[in-house]
């Protein structure tokens, strides 16, 4: 009985996971699409304001019992510094290629790039991150250069920048955010992208109510589906998950971000661009193997 109900919570938990690749792969497709209405800092801060928004009120129910202390405060904010550097070169990548689908894969390499900035910290990588970073890198070319290295965008430079500083993001989370309320710590990090977007864009760009008024659909996607809902139901998620299961289920938002690129803004690719997609995917789970924990004996 109690294997039956282990394993029922652990289905549910990766039922989560699956639909939180299908959520943040379809948030690409309202972050080309939010562009229409919007500037990228714009975009980025009222999204993240909203989830930061959402989040107080999912942290108002589940965690009453914790406070607010400085520890909590702090390395909130050092994730949020991460999450604004991540968050402003995936934005202004994508909006200077306009394709939500190769943005998708080219992110999806920090799953990838973890490991490799994980010896910095005296993690030695197996032969299977190395394998899998190779044949990643063999897909981030077909992806990005087509028709030859005069065929890179530099937008897609862009988005791999913001690839590394999201596995800078999930290292800093890793380290820090165990020792904080999950919750209370995102609201800290989504609040401080949100702030510092926001004051970017009262400098450099100019700031439509209307804009924000014409653009309410994916905007809203992105800041309450996307950041709000699809973070909560990672936390739900990843509790009853073993990390690289979850890793893998997280690769998924990849694929699905082609998918609704394709679906919902007609996009398409090269035969060679989708070829590097599979080398990128492919390369995404190999690099996994590595990590799979030894069955208890």
């Amino acid at each position: 009985m109690p294997e039956n109900i282990g394993t029922g919570r652990e289905t549910r938990a990766t039922l989560c996971l699956l639909l939180t690749s299908v959520i943040w792969g379809l948030g690409f497709v309202s972050q080309v699409d939010g562009l229409n209405y919007v500037q990228n800092f714009t975009f980025n801060g009222v999204r993240f304001l909203l989830g930061a928004l959402l989040l107080a009120a999912v942290a108002a129910l589940i965690e009453r019992g914790s406070r607010w202390d400085r520890r909590t405060l702090r390395f909130g904010a050092l994730g949020g510094l991460a999450l604004f550097a991540g968050a402003t070169c995936q934005q202004v990548g994508i909006g200077m290629t306009r394709s939500a689908s190769k943005a998708g894969f080219i992110t999806g390499l920090y799953v990838v790039i973890v490991p490799l900035l994980g010896t910095l910290f005296g993690k030695r990588p197996t032969v299977f991150t190395f394998s899998g970073a190779a044949l990643a890198c063999a897909g981030l070319y077909f992806v990005s250069a087509p028709a030859g290295l005069s065929s890179v965008e530099p937008g897609d430079l862009v988005v791999l920048l913001g690839a590394v500083f999201w596995a800078v993001h999930i290292l800093v989370v890793a380290r820090f955010a165990g020792d904080c309320p999950p919750v209370k710590f995102s609201i800290v990090q989504f609040a401080v992208c949100a702030v510092l977007s926001l004051a970017v864009a009262v400098c450099l760009e100019t700031v439509s109510v209307s804009g924000l008024l014409a653009g309410w659909r994916p905007i809203l996607y992105a800041g309450v589906i996307s950041v709000g809902a699809g973070y909560t139901l990672q936390i739900v998620g990843q509790r009853h998950v073993e990390p690289t299961k979850a890793a893998i289920l997280f690769s998924l938002e990849t694929v699905f971000a082609a998918v609704g690129a394709a679906l919902l803004l007609r996009e398409t690719l090269p035969l060679k661009g989708y070829l590097g997609c599979g080398l990128i995917f492919a390369g995404i789970i190999l690099s996994q193997f590595s990590r799979r924990k030894k069955p208890r004996t």
